[in-house]
Protein backbone atom coordinates (compact mmCIF):
# COMPACT_ATOMS: atom_id res chain seq x y z
CA UNK A 1 0.00 0.00 0.00
CA UNK A 2 1.55 3.26 -1.15
CA UNK A 3 0.97 6.62 0.46
CA UNK A 4 -0.54 9.20 -1.87
CA UNK A 5 1.28 12.52 -1.75
CA UNK A 6 -1.12 15.44 -2.23
CA UNK A 7 -0.40 17.64 -5.22
CA UNK A 8 0.86 21.11 -4.41
CA UNK A 9 0.04 24.16 -6.48
CA UNK A 10 2.95 26.07 -8.04
CA UNK A 11 4.01 29.26 -6.31
CA UNK A 12 2.41 32.47 -7.54
CA UNK A 13 5.82 33.85 -8.44
CA UNK A 14 6.52 30.98 -10.88
CA UNK A 15 6.89 31.95 -14.51
CA UNK A 16 4.64 30.59 -17.23
CA UNK A 17 7.58 28.85 -18.93
CA UNK A 18 8.54 27.08 -15.67
CA UNK A 19 5.25 25.16 -15.69
CA UNK A 20 6.23 23.12 -18.77
CA UNK A 21 8.60 20.17 -19.02
CA UNK A 22 10.37 22.10 -21.78
CA UNK A 23 10.25 25.88 -21.30
CA UNK A 24 10.69 26.47 -25.02
CA UNK A 25 7.29 24.92 -25.73
CA UNK A 26 5.57 28.04 -24.37
CA UNK A 27 7.13 30.09 -27.17
CA UNK A 28 6.52 27.52 -29.91
CA UNK A 29 2.77 27.19 -29.25
CA UNK A 30 0.81 29.82 -31.26
CA UNK A 31 -1.82 30.19 -28.56
CA UNK A 32 0.77 30.58 -25.80
CA UNK A 33 2.65 33.09 -27.93
CA UNK A 34 -0.53 35.13 -28.48
CA UNK A 35 -1.35 35.06 -24.76
CA UNK A 36 2.14 36.33 -23.97
CA UNK A 37 1.54 39.41 -26.10
CA UNK A 38 -1.84 39.98 -24.43
CA UNK A 39 -0.54 39.71 -20.89
CA UNK A 40 -2.10 43.04 -19.83
CA UNK A 41 -5.52 41.88 -21.05
CA UNK A 42 -5.16 38.57 -19.21
CA UNK A 43 -4.23 40.39 -16.00
CA UNK A 44 -7.21 42.74 -16.39
CA UNK A 45 -9.56 39.77 -16.80
CA UNK A 46 -8.00 38.00 -13.82
CA UNK A 47 -8.51 41.08 -11.68
CA UNK A 48 -12.09 41.51 -12.83
CA UNK A 49 -13.13 37.96 -12.00
CA UNK A 50 -11.02 37.46 -8.87
CA UNK A 51 -12.43 37.39 -5.34
CA UNK A 52 -15.91 36.54 -4.07
CA UNK A 53 -18.58 35.89 -6.73
CA UNK A 54 -20.79 38.80 -5.62
CA UNK A 55 -17.98 41.36 -5.81
CA UNK A 56 -16.79 39.93 -9.15
CA UNK A 57 -20.28 40.35 -10.62
CA UNK A 58 -20.46 43.89 -9.24
CA UNK A 59 -17.11 44.85 -10.79
CA UNK A 60 -18.11 43.29 -14.12
CA UNK A 61 -21.47 45.08 -14.08
CA UNK A 62 -19.89 48.45 -13.27
CA UNK A 63 -17.25 48.01 -15.98
CA UNK A 64 -19.74 47.01 -18.71
CA UNK A 65 -22.08 49.82 -17.68
CA UNK A 66 -19.28 52.37 -17.98
CA UNK A 67 -18.21 50.88 -21.32
CA UNK A 68 -21.70 51.26 -22.81
CA UNK A 69 -22.30 54.76 -21.42
CA UNK A 70 -22.58 57.35 -24.24
CA UNK A 71 -20.41 59.93 -22.44
CA UNK A 72 -16.67 59.48 -22.76
CA UNK A 73 -15.80 61.33 -19.55
CA UNK A 74 -17.75 61.20 -16.31
CA UNK A 75 -17.30 63.25 -13.18
CA UNK A 76 -17.54 61.75 -9.75
CA UNK A 77 -21.07 63.08 -9.40
CA UNK A 78 -22.02 61.49 -12.74
CA UNK A 79 -20.60 58.16 -11.56
CA UNK A 80 -22.50 58.37 -8.27
CA UNK A 81 -25.70 59.16 -10.15
CA UNK A 82 -25.10 56.34 -12.62
CA UNK A 83 -24.59 53.82 -9.81
CA UNK A 84 -27.03 55.34 -7.32
CA UNK A 85 -28.52 51.91 -6.55
CA UNK A 86 -25.19 50.53 -5.27
CA UNK A 87 -24.09 50.99 -1.68
CA UNK A 88 -21.22 53.50 -1.30
CA UNK A 89 -18.66 51.12 0.17
CA UNK A 90 -19.00 48.34 -2.46
CA UNK A 91 -19.03 50.97 -5.22
CA UNK A 92 -15.78 52.53 -3.98
CA UNK A 93 -14.22 49.06 -3.79
CA UNK A 94 -15.24 48.24 -7.37
CA UNK A 95 -14.02 51.59 -8.77
CA UNK A 96 -10.74 51.22 -6.91
CA UNK A 97 -10.16 47.78 -8.44
CA UNK A 98 -10.92 49.13 -11.93
CA UNK A 99 -8.36 51.91 -11.42
CA UNK A 100 -5.75 49.45 -10.14
CA UNK A 101 -6.24 47.26 -13.21
CA UNK A 102 -5.77 50.22 -15.54
CA UNK A 103 -9.29 49.96 -16.96
CA UNK A 104 -10.59 53.19 -15.43
CA UNK A 105 -8.42 56.32 -15.43
CA UNK A 106 -8.89 59.27 -13.08
CA UNK A 107 -7.83 62.59 -14.58
CA UNK A 108 -6.67 64.76 -11.68
CA UNK A 109 -6.66 67.90 -13.89
CA UNK A 110 -10.16 67.60 -15.31
CA UNK A 111 -11.46 65.78 -12.22
CA UNK A 112 -13.26 63.10 -14.22
CA UNK A 113 -13.11 59.41 -15.16
CA UNK A 114 -12.53 57.86 -18.58
CA UNK A 115 -11.85 54.37 -19.92
CA UNK A 116 -8.39 53.39 -21.09
CA UNK A 117 -7.56 51.70 -24.44
CA UNK A 118 -7.04 48.47 -22.49
CA UNK A 119 -10.62 48.76 -21.25
CA UNK A 120 -11.94 48.80 -24.82
CA UNK A 121 -10.04 45.60 -25.62
CA UNK A 122 -11.46 43.89 -22.53
CA UNK A 123 -14.94 45.18 -23.34
CA UNK A 124 -14.72 43.64 -26.82
CA UNK A 125 -13.96 40.28 -25.24
CA UNK A 126 -16.76 40.54 -22.70
CA UNK A 127 -19.42 41.96 -25.03
CA UNK A 128 -21.09 38.53 -25.63
CA UNK A 129 -21.89 38.33 -21.91
CA UNK A 130 -24.42 41.15 -22.29
CA UNK A 131 -26.45 39.44 -25.01
CA UNK A 132 -29.50 37.38 -24.00
CA UNK A 133 -28.95 33.60 -23.91
CA UNK A 134 -29.96 31.67 -27.01
CA UNK A 135 -30.20 28.01 -27.84
CA UNK A 136 -27.42 28.25 -30.45
CA UNK A 137 -24.92 30.28 -28.43
CA UNK A 138 -22.37 27.49 -28.80
CA UNK A 139 -22.03 28.18 -32.53
CA UNK A 140 -23.60 31.54 -33.35
CA UNK A 141 -21.08 33.55 -31.35
CA UNK A 142 -18.08 32.02 -33.08
CA UNK A 143 -19.66 32.36 -36.53
CA UNK A 144 -20.52 35.99 -35.83
CA UNK A 145 -16.94 36.72 -34.84
CA UNK A 146 -15.57 35.06 -37.97
CA UNK A 147 -18.04 36.80 -40.30
CA UNK A 148 -17.52 40.17 -38.64
CA UNK A 149 -13.74 39.83 -38.69
CA UNK A 150 -13.87 38.94 -42.39
CA UNK A 151 -15.87 42.06 -43.16
CA UNK A 152 -13.37 44.20 -41.25
CA UNK A 153 -10.36 42.38 -42.67
CA UNK A 154 -8.97 41.38 -39.29
CA UNK A 155 -9.69 37.66 -39.38
CA UNK A 156 -6.99 35.39 -37.95
CA UNK A 157 -6.40 31.65 -37.83
CA UNK A 158 -7.16 31.29 -34.11
CA UNK A 159 -10.82 32.22 -34.59
CA UNK A 160 -11.14 29.72 -37.42
CA UNK A 161 -9.53 26.99 -35.34
CA UNK A 162 -11.99 27.57 -32.46
CA UNK A 163 -14.88 27.38 -34.92
CA UNK A 164 -13.42 24.23 -36.48
CA UNK A 165 -13.20 22.53 -33.05
CA UNK A 166 -16.81 23.47 -32.23
CA UNK A 167 -18.10 22.14 -35.56
CA UNK A 168 -16.21 18.88 -35.01
CA UNK A 169 -17.84 18.43 -31.58
CA UNK A 170 -21.30 19.10 -32.99
CA UNK A 171 -20.69 16.61 -35.81
CA UNK A 172 -19.75 13.91 -33.29
CA UNK A 173 -22.85 14.59 -31.16
CA UNK A 174 -25.16 14.38 -34.18
CA UNK A 175 -23.41 11.23 -35.40
CA UNK A 176 -23.92 9.57 -32.01
CA UNK A 177 -27.62 10.46 -32.11
CA UNK A 178 -27.97 8.89 -35.56
CA UNK A 179 -26.03 5.77 -34.58
CA UNK A 180 -28.17 5.25 -31.46
CA UNK A 181 -31.31 4.76 -33.53
CA UNK A 182 -33.35 6.27 -30.67
CA UNK A 183 -36.28 8.30 -31.87
CA UNK A 184 -36.14 10.41 -28.71
CA UNK A 185 -32.50 11.41 -29.25
CA UNK A 186 -33.15 12.10 -32.92
CA UNK A 187 -36.13 14.34 -32.13
CA UNK A 188 -34.10 16.24 -29.55
CA UNK A 189 -31.06 16.64 -31.80
CA UNK A 190 -32.95 17.61 -34.96
CA UNK A 191 -33.72 21.27 -33.95
CA UNK A 192 -30.09 21.83 -32.94
CA UNK A 193 -28.89 20.26 -36.18
CA UNK A 194 -31.22 22.45 -38.27
CA UNK A 195 -30.00 25.61 -36.50
CA UNK A 196 -26.35 24.62 -36.90
CA UNK A 197 -26.86 23.83 -40.57
CA UNK A 198 -28.60 27.17 -41.18
CA UNK A 199 -25.84 29.10 -39.43
CA UNK A 200 -23.09 27.33 -41.36
CA UNK A 201 -24.88 27.99 -44.65
CA UNK A 202 -25.16 31.71 -43.82
CA UNK A 203 -21.46 31.83 -42.99
CA UNK A 204 -20.53 30.04 -46.21
CA UNK A 205 -19.97 33.30 -48.11
CA UNK A 206 -17.63 34.54 -45.40
CA UNK A 207 -15.61 31.31 -45.54
CA UNK A 208 -15.36 31.51 -49.33
CA UNK A 209 -14.18 35.12 -49.08
CA UNK A 210 -11.56 34.17 -46.49
CA UNK A 211 -10.18 31.43 -48.75
CA UNK A 212 -10.04 33.82 -51.74
CA UNK A 213 -8.59 36.83 -49.92
CA UNK A 214 -5.87 35.09 -47.86
CA UNK A 215 -4.21 32.75 -50.31
CA UNK A 216 -0.90 34.28 -49.35
CA UNK A 217 -1.38 33.21 -45.70
CA UNK A 218 -0.95 29.42 -45.70
CA UNK A 219 -1.98 28.93 -42.08
CA UNK A 220 -5.16 30.98 -42.47
CA UNK A 221 -6.05 29.35 -45.77
CA UNK A 222 -5.58 25.88 -44.28
CA UNK A 223 -7.91 26.70 -41.36
CA UNK A 224 -10.52 28.11 -43.74
CA UNK A 225 -10.43 25.00 -45.94
CA UNK A 226 -10.88 22.82 -42.83
CA UNK A 227 -14.02 24.81 -42.04
CA UNK A 228 -15.24 24.19 -45.57
CA UNK A 229 -14.83 20.46 -45.03
CA UNK A 230 -16.78 20.69 -41.76
CA UNK A 231 -19.56 22.49 -43.61
CA UNK A 232 -19.64 19.74 -46.25
CA UNK A 233 -19.79 17.03 -43.56
CA UNK A 234 -22.78 18.72 -41.91
CA UNK A 235 -24.54 19.07 -45.26
CA UNK A 236 -24.03 15.39 -45.98
CA UNK A 237 -25.33 14.50 -42.53
CA UNK A 238 -28.72 16.07 -43.40
CA UNK A 239 -29.59 13.07 -45.56
CA UNK A 240 -28.50 10.69 -42.78
CA UNK A 241 -30.81 12.50 -40.36
CA UNK A 242 -33.67 12.18 -42.80
CA UNK A 243 -33.11 8.44 -43.28
CA UNK A 244 -32.83 7.86 -39.52
CA UNK A 245 -36.12 9.67 -38.88
CA UNK A 246 -37.81 7.76 -41.69
CA UNK A 247 -36.60 4.51 -40.17
CA UNK A 248 -38.10 5.56 -36.83
CA UNK A 249 -41.38 6.38 -38.61
CA UNK A 250 -41.46 2.91 -40.21
CA UNK A 251 -41.02 1.30 -36.82
CA UNK A 252 -43.95 3.26 -35.41
CA UNK A 253 -47.09 1.16 -34.90
CA UNK A 254 -50.63 2.56 -35.21
CA UNK A 255 -52.94 1.26 -32.48
CA UNK A 256 -56.16 0.26 -34.22
CA UNK A 257 -58.43 2.95 -35.59
CA UNK A 258 -57.82 5.40 -32.75
CA UNK A 259 -55.05 7.25 -34.57
CA UNK A 260 -52.66 6.77 -31.68
CA UNK A 261 -49.20 5.50 -32.42
CA UNK A 262 -46.59 3.75 -30.32
CA UNK A 263 -44.64 7.04 -30.18
CA UNK A 264 -47.65 8.77 -28.63
CA UNK A 265 -47.94 6.05 -26.00
CA UNK A 266 -44.21 6.20 -25.27
CA UNK A 267 -44.29 9.98 -24.86
CA UNK A 268 -47.34 9.73 -22.58
CA UNK A 269 -45.64 7.09 -20.43
CA UNK A 270 -42.48 9.20 -20.16
CA UNK A 271 -44.45 12.14 -18.75
CA UNK A 272 -46.67 10.07 -16.43
CA UNK A 273 -46.18 10.88 -12.73
CA UNK A 274 -46.58 7.35 -11.34
CA UNK A 275 -46.33 4.36 -13.64
CA UNK A 276 -47.03 1.94 -10.78
CA UNK A 277 -50.55 3.36 -10.42
CA UNK A 278 -51.47 2.09 -13.89
CA UNK A 279 -51.58 -1.49 -12.59
CA UNK A 280 -54.50 -0.61 -10.34
CA UNK A 281 -55.84 -3.75 -8.67
CA UNK A 282 -54.21 -6.11 -11.17
CA UNK A 283 -51.65 -7.28 -8.61
CA UNK A 284 -52.16 -7.80 -4.91
CA UNK A 285 -48.54 -6.84 -4.22
CA UNK A 286 -46.93 -3.84 -5.84
CA UNK A 287 -44.13 -4.36 -8.31
CA UNK A 288 -40.79 -3.22 -6.94
CA UNK A 289 -38.02 -3.88 -9.43
CA UNK A 290 -34.58 -4.56 -8.00
CA UNK A 291 -31.55 -3.84 -10.18
CA UNK A 292 -28.35 -5.64 -9.25
CA UNK A 293 -25.08 -4.90 -11.01
CA UNK A 294 -22.73 -7.74 -12.03
CA UNK A 295 -20.23 -6.63 -9.40
CA UNK A 296 -22.85 -7.13 -6.68
CA UNK A 297 -23.68 -10.58 -8.02
CA UNK A 298 -20.00 -11.54 -7.94
CA UNK A 299 -19.63 -10.28 -4.36
CA UNK A 300 -22.67 -12.24 -3.20
CA UNK A 301 -21.45 -15.40 -4.94
CA UNK A 302 -17.98 -15.12 -3.40
CA UNK A 303 -19.44 -14.53 0.04
CA UNK A 304 -21.73 -17.52 -0.32
CA UNK A 305 -18.87 -19.79 -1.35
CA UNK A 306 -16.45 -18.57 1.30
CA UNK A 307 -18.75 -18.49 4.32
CA UNK A 308 -18.39 -21.12 7.08
CA UNK A 309 -20.52 -24.22 6.59
CA UNK A 310 -21.16 -27.12 9.01
CA UNK A 311 -18.92 -30.14 8.68
CA UNK A 312 -21.01 -32.96 7.12
CA UNK A 313 -18.78 -35.60 8.75
CA UNK A 314 -19.39 -34.30 12.23
CA UNK A 315 -22.21 -35.96 14.18
CA UNK A 316 -25.37 -33.90 14.29
CA UNK A 317 -27.03 -35.85 17.15
CA UNK A 318 -27.96 -34.51 20.56
CA UNK A 319 -25.29 -34.24 23.25
CA UNK A 320 -25.26 -36.91 26.01
CA UNK A 321 -27.58 -36.31 29.01
CA UNK A 322 -26.18 -34.76 32.17
CA UNK A 323 -27.66 -34.44 35.63
CA UNK A 324 -28.87 -31.01 36.57
CA UNK A 325 -27.25 -29.41 39.56
CA UNK A 326 -29.01 -28.24 42.68
CA UNK A 327 -30.27 -24.71 42.49
CA UNK A 328 -32.45 -22.21 44.21
CA UNK A 329 -35.30 -20.11 42.88
CA UNK A 330 -35.67 -16.64 44.29
CA UNK A 331 -39.17 -15.23 44.05
CA UNK A 332 -40.47 -11.83 44.98
CA UNK A 333 -42.26 -11.84 48.34
CA UNK A 334 -45.17 -9.49 48.95
CA UNK A 335 -45.19 -7.11 51.92
CA UNK A 336 -46.58 -8.62 55.13
CA UNK A 337 -49.23 -5.88 55.32
CA UNK A 338 -51.15 -7.59 52.51
CA UNK A 339 -51.42 -10.79 54.56
CA UNK A 340 -52.44 -8.82 57.68
CA UNK A 341 -55.22 -7.13 55.74
CA UNK A 342 -56.50 -10.47 54.38
CA UNK A 343 -56.59 -11.99 57.88
CA UNK A 344 -58.40 -8.88 59.17
CA UNK A 345 -61.15 -9.31 56.58
CA UNK A 346 -61.38 -13.00 57.48
CA UNK A 347 -61.99 -12.11 61.15
CA UNK A 348 -64.67 -9.61 60.13
CA UNK A 349 -66.33 -12.31 58.05
CA UNK A 350 -66.81 -14.60 61.02
CA UNK A 351 -70.43 -14.68 62.18
CA UNK A 352 -71.05 -12.72 65.42
CA UNK A 353 -72.49 -14.38 68.46
CA UNK A 354 -76.26 -14.77 68.67
CA UNK A 355 -77.93 -11.68 69.98
CA UNK A 356 -74.87 -9.51 69.29
CA UNK A 357 -75.35 -6.85 66.62
CA UNK A 358 -72.86 -6.93 63.74
CA UNK A 359 -70.24 -4.23 64.31
CA UNK A 360 -69.80 -1.44 61.75
CA UNK A 361 -66.37 -1.43 60.11
CA UNK A 362 -64.89 1.85 58.92
CA UNK A 363 -62.01 2.66 56.61
CA UNK A 364 -59.87 3.71 59.56
CA UNK A 365 -60.29 0.28 61.17
CA UNK A 366 -58.78 -1.42 58.12
CA UNK A 367 -56.11 1.11 57.12
CA UNK A 368 -54.54 2.49 60.31
CA UNK A 369 -51.74 0.31 61.67
CA UNK A 370 -49.22 2.28 63.79
CA UNK A 371 -47.25 3.83 60.89
CA UNK A 372 -48.13 6.16 58.04
CA UNK A 373 -46.29 3.98 55.48
CA UNK A 374 -48.38 0.95 56.44
CA UNK A 375 -51.55 3.01 56.25
CA UNK A 376 -50.63 4.38 52.81
CA UNK A 377 -49.90 0.88 51.47
CA UNK A 378 -53.22 -0.51 52.77
CA UNK A 379 -55.03 2.49 51.28
CA UNK A 380 -53.58 1.64 47.86
CA UNK A 381 -54.92 -1.93 48.17
CA UNK A 382 -58.56 -0.86 48.66
CA UNK A 383 -59.42 -0.66 44.90
CA UNK A 384 -58.65 -4.39 44.62
CA UNK A 385 -61.76 -5.32 46.63
CA UNK A 386 -64.23 -6.93 44.25
CA UNK A 387 -61.97 -6.57 41.20
CA UNK A 388 -62.92 -9.41 38.82
CA UNK A 389 -59.63 -9.58 36.94
CA UNK A 390 -57.56 -9.60 40.12
CA UNK A 391 -59.92 -12.14 41.68
CA UNK A 392 -58.79 -14.77 39.17
CA UNK A 393 -55.22 -14.70 40.49
CA UNK A 394 -53.97 -17.54 42.71
CA UNK A 395 -51.85 -15.30 44.93
CA UNK A 396 -52.55 -13.15 47.97
CA UNK A 397 -53.66 -10.38 45.65
CA UNK A 398 -56.44 -12.64 44.37
CA UNK A 399 -57.43 -13.55 47.95
CA UNK A 400 -57.82 -9.85 48.79
CA UNK A 401 -59.89 -9.25 45.67
CA UNK A 402 -62.20 -12.20 46.58
CA UNK A 403 -62.78 -10.94 50.13
CA UNK A 404 -66.59 -10.60 50.73
CA UNK A 405 -66.44 -6.88 51.51
CA UNK A 406 -67.11 -3.73 49.53
CA UNK A 407 -66.06 -0.20 50.43
CA UNK A 408 -68.16 2.93 50.10
CA UNK A 409 -66.30 6.25 50.30
CA UNK A 410 -67.61 9.75 50.79
CA UNK A 411 -65.80 13.07 50.15
CA UNK A 412 -65.89 13.94 53.86
CA UNK A 413 -62.81 13.68 56.10
CA UNK A 414 -63.02 12.43 59.68
CA UNK A 415 -60.40 12.99 62.40
CA UNK A 416 -58.78 9.89 63.91
CA UNK A 417 -56.80 9.25 67.04
CA UNK A 418 -53.49 8.15 65.52
CA UNK A 419 -49.90 9.19 66.06
CA UNK A 420 -48.99 9.71 62.37
CA UNK A 421 -52.40 10.20 60.67
CA UNK A 422 -54.63 13.19 61.54
CA UNK A 423 -57.62 12.78 59.18
CA UNK A 424 -58.84 10.09 56.82
CA UNK A 425 -61.60 9.75 54.25
CA UNK A 426 -64.97 8.67 55.58
CA UNK A 427 -65.59 5.14 54.37
CA UNK A 428 -67.77 2.17 55.36
CA UNK A 429 -67.37 -1.56 54.64
CA UNK A 430 -70.43 -3.60 53.69
CA UNK A 431 -70.71 -7.36 53.24
CA UNK A 432 -70.64 -8.36 49.58
CA UNK A 433 -72.75 -11.34 48.44
CA UNK A 434 -70.88 -14.36 47.23
CA UNK A 435 -70.51 -14.76 43.47
CA UNK A 436 -73.46 -16.48 41.83
CA UNK A 437 -75.85 -15.83 44.76
CA UNK A 438 -79.20 -14.40 43.73
CA UNK A 439 -81.90 -12.81 45.80
CA UNK A 440 -84.80 -15.19 46.62
CA UNK A 441 -88.20 -13.94 45.53
CA UNK A 442 -90.83 -13.35 48.16
CA UNK A 443 -93.41 -16.14 48.41
CA UNK A 444 -96.78 -15.94 50.01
Amino acid sequence: MHEVTPATEPAESARFEDLFREPGFAQDSPIAFALGHKFDVVEALRGLFGGPPALARLRLWCFLTLATHPQNRLSREDVNQLFHAVLPEPLDTALKRLRELGLLVWDATALDYHLSPLAHQVQALLAPLTSPPQADDELSGLLAQVAGAQQLGVVDASRLQHLHAQLARLHDEFADAIASGSETRLRLAQPRFDRALALVERAGQALSAIIGDHQDNARLEKAARALGQDQARLLSMASQFTRALQQADRQRVTLGSTGLTSSDVRQWLQHHDGLHTLLGDALSVGVRPVFVSPHDLVDVAEGELERDRPDPERSSGLPPPTAAGDGSLDILSLPPELGHLIRLFDRWDQAPDAGTPAPEHTLADAVLNRRFAHAAYRMQLMPLLGDRQAGELKSQTGELARAPWSLTLSPALVPVDDFEVAVISDGRFHPRPAPGAAAQPDTE
